[in-house]
C-alpha cells in the first residue's frame, strides 16, 4: 500500500507520451494535465486537390482549349502550369498514384476496380501498408475531406455490408460525399455520404445536377470544420465525374457552344496547337501528331454528322464549364473566410480523354461495355436532349483524338495522350510568380511527398500499427521558386491493358498493344477486347513491336527512332523489364474474357433473398443476371386490389428490369439499354390478400456477342402457382446489365427502369415479406467460347 506521501507512476499516455502531470490521492495532491490533441504545423497550408475525369490535354482554356474554364484561367495566372506531368491511362491507378506516391500496380491497381484479376498487382485490394496522404494528414492535425468520385474500393467490399476499411473513412478520410464507382448519372447518381447510401436531396425538375450537389457539400465540410476550429488547416479531396461519360448538363451551358466546333476536329487541333505554342505549353519546335488513322477527315463526313458530332462537343464543353463554375464556387467561399491565401490548390485530370464513344459517339455509354454498335442515326435522333436525363452519352472518339493535342491517341494507352494531362498548382502564399510553365518532367506519384513536403510532414514509419513501404514519387516542390530546377523524376514505366512504355532521362519506349491504331491492329487480325494477350504475343512485340521516341526533340511522338538506335531501344526494353520487377508490375493482362467475369464476392449464393427497403446493391456488385436462367419470387400482401410499385428491380431508364405492380396489375419490363422496353403484365389485377409473385427468365436461343446481343429468352409471370402471362424477348443485354443502377427490393433506385410509367422511388404500397432471387440455373454462354467462335468468323 502506498503511503501518504506516495503517487501512482503513470508511464504511458494516450497520445504515447509519459504523463506529465502527477497524480496523487486527491485532487490537493495532484496536478492536471490534459491529452494534447495533434497540431499541424506552424503555418500550414491547407490543401485542395481538384481531380478532372478524363479531361484531355489541350481542352481546358488553361492549356489552350476551346472549353472556357474561367475558375482554372484564374488558377493558372496566379500559380503554375506544368507541361510535362504524366498520369497512368485511367481512373483507379492514377487516383491510387495521386494520394499514396506509390505506382500503381504496386498498390494492386492495374486496371480500374471493377475489371480486377486474382493477382497481385490486380486485384484492387489496396494495402494498408501504403498509407493516404489523407491518413499522414489526419494523425498530423487536419480535418480531411473527400467528395466526388472514389473508385478505390474493390468491388467485393463496396456492399452496404462493408468491410469499410478501404472506403473513405477508412482510408483517413473524416467526411465522404460522393459515388463509389467509375461513373455515374449526374442527374440520377448512385450517392454514397460517409459509410452508406443516400439518395440525392432534389430531383432534376428542381434544378438537381450531381455538380452542384457536390460542390454544396464541399462548401458545407470546410463550413463546419471551420466554425469549430478556424485555425485546423483541412485538405479537401474533390473529384468530380467530370469530364467522363455520360455528359449531362442544363441546356444553358451548352447554348454558349452552339456552332463553336462546325469548323471540326481538325481545325481544333491546329488552332489549339497554335495556342499551346503561343502560351510556352509545348515547346515552339514541336511536329504536331498527324492524323489517327482510326479517326475520319472532317471534310470526309456528311452534313449531318458534322452536325451531329459538333453537338456533342458542344454538350461536352458546356459540361466542362459548368464544372468549372461550381469548384469557383468552393474556391470562393474558401476565400471568404480568408484561407485562400495559404491554400495550396492543386487541378490535376486522370487520364487523357477518352475514347469510349468509338467512331459515332454514344447516346448510352453502356453500348460499348455490351459490345452494341452504336449508330449515327440513333444519335441524330436525340441531337436536341444530347446530355438530358434521357441520355448517357459519350462524344466520338475523334473529339478524343481532338482533346489530346499535340499528342497521339487517347486514354487506356500509353502514348502520351493517354498519359500526359494538364496539371496546375497555386498556392499564393508560397508560389510567388504567377502565371508561369514549368518543363519537370512530373508523374502523379509525385503529388502526396511534395505535398508532405511543404506541409513539414514526414512519411510516417507506421499507420495505425502497419509498417509503411516506400513512396516511389519525388517532391517537386522546388520548381515552385525555380523555373529551371532539376527534374527529380529521371524513370517511370507504364503499363496499361498490355499497353506499355518506359520513360528515362528524356527518352521514351512505347509498345503499343493491340496495335498503334485499331485500324492498324485489325490489319494483324486483333480486335480490342477480343485477341488476347499470349505470352507467344509477348515474345513477338518484344520482339519487334517496341518504337523509340526522343522527347527532347519530338515531345509528341512522331519520329519513331526504333531502327535508328536498336542498342538504345533493346536497353529501354531490358529497363521496362527491370522497373516492372521492381514495381511488381506483372502478369500482363489486355482487356480481355478473363476480366469480363464476376468478382467473387463473399457469401454469393445461387440464391439471395432480399427485403424491402434495404440499401440496394451496387451495380459493381450485384450478381450477373445475363444469359443465364433466373426466377424471382416475391412474398407479398396486398392491401387492396390497386395495389402498385416496384417489387424488385436492378438499374434504369440506360438499361435494366423491375418486377412491379401498376393498377393492381403483375407487372415485369425488360429495358434494354434504353432502345427497347418490352413489357409483359397480367390481364386482370391481382385481389387483396397474401400471395406469392413470380417471375421468371428462360433464355430459348443464343448470344450473339458480335451485335451485342443476348439471348433471348421466355418470360412468365406467375401468381400463387398459377401462370399468368408469358412474353418473348427477342434479344437481351449480353454482358453488364443495370450499369450504374443498384438491386433493390420495394423500391426502384434514383432512376426508373420503365420512366413512362414510374418515377423513382415507386415504393411498394403493400407489404413484402421477402423476395427471392434463384440463379442456380447454369448460365447458356460460355464467354471464352464465343469469343474464340467470333475470332474464328473474322
Amino acid at each position: 500500500m502506498k503511503g501518504a506521501s506516495e503517487v501512482a507512476e503513470i508511464t504511458e499516455y494516450p497520445e504515447g507520451e509519459a504523463f506529465p502531470g502527477v497524480v496523487g490521492r486527491t485532487l490537493d495532491e495532484s496536478s492536471p494535465a490534459w491529452p494534447v490533441p495533434p497540431h499541424a504545423p506552424e503555418g500550414a497550408p491547407n490543401v485542395v486537390l481538384f481531380v478532372l475525369d478524363d479531361v484531355g490535354y489541350g481542352q481546358s482554356s488553361a492549356f489552350g482549349g476551346l472549353c472556357e474554364m474561367p475558375t482554372l484561367d484564374r488558377l493558372a495566372a496566379r500559380g503554375l502550369r506544368y507541361r510535362s506531368y504524366h498520369t497512368t491511362a485511367l481512373c483507379s491507378p492514377t487516383r491510387g498514384c495521386l494520394l499514396t506516391g506509390r505506382n500503381h500496380h504496386t498498390l494492386g491497381l492495374a486496371s480500374i476496380t471493377e475489371l480486377s484479376l486474382g493477382f497481385p498487382s490486380h486485384n484492387a485490394h489496396m494495402g494498408f501498408e501504403h498509407g493516404l496522404v489523407s491518413e499522414m494528414l489526419v494523425a498530423a492535425g487536419y480535418n480531411t475531406f473527400a467528395v466526388g468520385k472514389w473508385h478505390l474500393t474493390p468491388s467485393q467490399e463496396s456492399t452496404s455490408a462493408g468491410p469499410f476499411h478501404r472506403w473513405p473513412l477508412g482510408r483517413g478520410f473524416e467526411r465522404f460525399y460522393g459515388f463509389m464507382p467509375g461513373d455515374t448519372d449526374q442527374w440520377f447518381p448512385s450517392l454514397v455520404q460517409d459509410n452508406g447510401p443516400v439518395e440525392p436531396p432534389y430531383t432534376p425538375e428542381e434544378g438537381y445536377h450531381l455538380n452542384r450537389d457536390l460542390a454544396d457539400h464541399a462548401i458545407q465540410f470546410v463550413k463546419d470544420a471551420h466554425v469549430g476550429a478556424p485555425d485546423k488547416p483541412f485538405f479537401l479531396y474533390y473529384a468530380t465525374g467530370a469530364g467522363h461519360a455520360p455528359h449531362h448538363v442544363e441546356p444553358e451551358w451548352v447554348e454558349p457552344y452552339r456552332g463553336r466546333f462546325d469548323a471540326g476536329w481538325d481545325a481544333y487541333r491546329e488552332e489549339v496547337f497554335r495556342r499551346q505554342v503561343e502560351q510556352g505549353l509545348v515547346p515552339s519546335d514541336t511536329t504536331l501528331s498527324e492524323r489517327d488513322p482510326d479517326v475520319p477527315a472532317w471534310d470526309s463526313l456528311t452534313d449531318d454528322q458534322k452536325r451531329m458530332y459538333a453537338r456533342q462537343m458542344e454538350v461536352y464543353a458546356g459540361f466542362l464549364t459548368q464544372t468549372d463554375h461550381h469548384f469557383g464556387r468552393v474556391l470562393d467561399f474558401i476565400e471568404e473566410i480568408g484561407e485562400l491565401d495559404n491554400t495550396i490548390v492543386v487541378v490535376v485530370s486522370d487520364n487523357g480523354a477518352s475514347a469510349e464513344g468509338r467512331v459515332h459517339g454514344s447516346v448510352n455509354e453502356a453500348f460499348i461495355f455490351n459490345n452494341v454498335p452504336d449508330t449515327f442515326e440513333q444519335n441524330l435522333d436525340h441531337y436536341e436532349d444530347w446530355g438530358g436525363v434521357d441520355t448517357f452519352p459519350h462524344y466520338a472518339w475523334g473529339w478524343a483524338w481532338a482533346g489530346n493535342v499535340p499528342f497521339r491517341r487517347w486514354k487506356r494507352e500509353t502514348y502520351r495522350g493517354g498519359i500526359s494531362d494538364l496539371c496546375i498548382v497555386t498556392w499564393p502564399r508560397g508560389i510567388p510568380a504567377g502565371g508561369g510553365v514549368r518543363g519537370q518532367y512530373l508523374h502523379s506519384i509525385d503529388m502526396a511527398p511534395t505535398l508532405l513536403d511543404v506541409i513539414g510532414v514526414e512519411r510516417p514509419e507506421t499507420i495505425r500499427g502497419v509498417a509503411q513501404s516506400e513512396i516511389h514519387g519525388v517532391s517537386f516542390a522546388d520548381s515552385f521558386t525555380d523555373a529551371d530546377a532539376e527534374s527529380r523524376h529521371k524513370t517511370q514505366d507504364f503499363e496499361m491493358f498490355g499497353h506499355r512504355s518506359i520513360y528515362h532521362e528524356g527518352w521514351k519506349a512505347v509498345c503499343p498493344w493491340i496495335g498503334p491504331s485499331f485500324v492498324e491492329a485489325g490489319q494483324k487480325g486483333r480486335l480490342f477486347g477480343l485477341t488476347e494477350l499470349t505470352g507467344q504475343v509477348l515474345d513477338e512485340l518484344d520482339a519487334d513491336g517496341w518504337e523509340l521516341y526522343d522527347l527532347s526533340r519530338d515531345p509528341a511522338e512522331t519520329q519513331d527512332l526504333a531502327a535508328a538506335e536498336p542498342e538504345r531501344l533493346e536497353a529501354m526494353i531490358q529497363r521496362w523489364y527491370t522497373e516492372a520487377d521492381k514495381y511488381g508490375v506483372l502478369p500482363l493482362a489486355g482487356v480481355g474474357v478473363a476480366r469480363i467475369g464476376e468478382r467473387p464476392m463473399p457469401g454469393r449464393r445461387d440464391r439471395m433473398v432480399f427485403y424491402p427497403g434495404a440499401a440496394p446493391l451496387p451495380f459493381s456488385t450485384a450478381p450477373r443476371l445475363v444469359n443465364r436462367p433466373f426466377t424471382v419470387t416475391a412474398d407479398v400482401v396486398l392491401a387492396d386490389a390497386a395495389t402498385e410499385g416496384v417489387v424488385f428491380s436492378q438499374g434504369g431508364r440506360h438499361g435494366g428490369f423491375a418486377l412491379y405492380m401498376y393498377e393492381g396489375r403483375l407487372c415485369h419490363v425488360y429495358n434494354y439499354l434504353g432502345v427497347d422496353r418490352f413489357t409483359v403484365e397480367s390481364a386482370t389485377p391481382i385481389p387483396a390478400g397474401e400471395h406469392r409473385l413470380a417471375y421468371e427468365f428462360e433464355p430459348v436461343g443464343h448470344a450473339n456477342l458480335l451485335v451485342g446481343k443476348g439471348v433471348p429468352a421466355r418470360v412468365r409471370l406467375a401468381c400463387d402457382g398459377e401462370l399468368l402471362v408469358t412474353g418473348e424477348l427477342p434479344h437481351s443485354v449480353p454482358i453488364l446489365l443495370g450499369l450504374g443502377g443498384g438491386m433493390s427490393c420495394g423500391y426502384d433506385t434514383t432512376d426508373s427502369v420503365d420512366p413512362s410509367r414510374w418515377q423513382a422511388p415507386f415504393a411498394f404500397t403493400g407489404e413484402i415479406r421477402r423476395v427471392t432471387l434463384d440463379m442456380s440455373g447454369d448460365a447458356t454462354v460460355d464467354f471464352e467460347a464465343e469469343v474464340t467462335r467470333i475470332l474464328t468468323q473474322q
